[in-house]
């Protein structure tokens, strides 16, 4: 895939022709990949590269907005001052601004296009727990069930919980241990019990199933957003 370089709007020749050039034919890839509903990795990566060039574009004008400021006109009848910013950008600034200028658009634009892939594929989602929810649910088993076909992912989960000073986070961590087809014989269900018995550090375990209703690829779709999406639904559980 067509990638970035995270500091790709200072290294290498600061010309605004080669950064449009590098920048239009990462952008390009990544909608390519949005069409094939492959949101990862590069749905992250823009988003980094979207949230790092805002960074620059506000630090920017917090810069100008320091710029010292002169006296241009003294009303002295009415006692009133007006200021006049001197902001002169050398070259290289130029450049930059330019570049910045031309990028933060198609960025936003093409994130956008991101998100409604992401959007679309998580309402195709269908998340059921499977027989009685405990009242400790950070960990237990993910069953995910791909359409179409009768397979189901099985993985054992691990929610973990960050807190700083505002706000508390919540990560997953997912351990694929087998590829399982459901039939008359093995249910959700029944496959919960065997779980049980196999694996004993687990005897009560919150057990969850996403089902996809349209076909999305598991590795770079439909496994990232299960993950996001359970920890949605459980965050709600804890609510």
């Amino acid at each position: 895939m067509n990638t970035l370089p995270i500091n790709w709007l200072t290294e290498g020749l600061l010309d605004f022709e080669y950064k449009k050039y590098l920048l239009l034919a990462y952008l390009q890839t990544a909608r390519q990949e949005f069409s094939a509903q492959r949101l990862y990795p590069v749905f992250p990566d823009l988003i980094m590269h979207y949230q790092n060039l805002k960074l620059v574009k506000e630090k920017k004008q917090l810069v100008y907005e320091q710029f010292p400021e002169r006296i241009s006109r003294a009303d002295f009848e009415k006692l009133e001052l007006v200021y006049e910013k001197i902001v002169a950008d050398d070259e290289t600034m130029q450049q930059i601004e330019d570049i910045i200028q031309f990028a933060y658009p198609r960025f936003s634009e093409t994130l956008e296009t991101g998100r409604e892939v992401y959007d679309a594929i998580e309402r195709q989602l269908e998340i059921m727990p499977v027989g009685i929810t405990p009242l400790y649910f950070n960990e237990g088993y993910l069953f995910l069930d791909e359409f179409p076909g009768k397979e189901t992912q099985v993985f054992m989960y691990r929610i973990t919980v960050f807190e700083n000073t505002y706000e508390k986070y919540r990560g997953i961590h997912t351990e694929h241990l087998q590829t399982v087809r459901r039939g008359m014989a093995l249910t959700h269900e029944n496959l919960k019990v065997q779980l049980v018995k196999e694996r004993q550090e687990l005897p009560n375990p919150a057990t969850f199933v996403v089902a996809a209703k349209v076909p999305v690829p598991l590795e770079h779709a439909l496994l990232p957003i299960a993950k996001r999406s359970l920890v949605k639904y459980v965050t709600k559980l804890a609510a």
